[in-house]
């Protein structure tokens, strides 16, 4: 039996007071990113129970769903925001040649994403200081440590 699943009352005695499960977002491995959750026993054995009902597949899909409802449920709070602060919502990449032509033409990109923001490969550390002012993700941010590093003064 999977541990994540094991719903046995002696399993249970091992488990800390707030039990951390890792859940895993999106439906494939680059489309998330796991963080820890903390939750009580008795939140938990909800979830057990729900998962045992077949009401979902397993603690991940229950938790998946919980947020998803959250988000919907504050939609308008989100969509203001994000209206006001002039976020790009989802996936965005920067690759060399978006970041030259920015350069190029002597504009400086100020970044916002709400979702994943990629910096790809083909950009040197050097070329990301030069052309990205400020970086502002709410998310995740994927970029080589090098330019993680160069843009560290920049980031919120």
């Amino acid at each position: 039996m999977d541990s994540m699943m094991d719903v046995r009352p002696e399993a249970r005695l091992e488990r800390a007071r707030d039990a951390p499960i890792m859940v895993r977002f999106g439906v494939k491995p680059g489309d998330s990113e796991k963080i820890t959750v903390n939750l009580g026993y008795v939140d938990l054995g909800h979830i057990d129970l729900l998962v045992t009902e077949g009401a979902y597949a397993n603690r991940s899909d229950f938790i998946r769903t919980a947020v998803r409802n959250q988000i919907e449920r504050h939609a308008e709070i989100t969509r203001q925001s994000v209206a006001r602060k002039a976020f790009e919502l989802g996936l965005r990449h920067y690759g060399r040649a978006e970041l030259e032509a920015a350069q190029a033409a002597g504009t400086p990109l100020d970044i916002r994403v709400l979702g994943l923001a990629v910096i790809e490969a083909d950009v040197s550390a050097e070329l990301a200081r030069a052309t990205i002012a400020s970086l502002e993700v709410l998310g995740s941010l994927q970029a080589s440590p090098a330019v993680k590093q160069a843009l560290a003064d920049r980031l919120r």
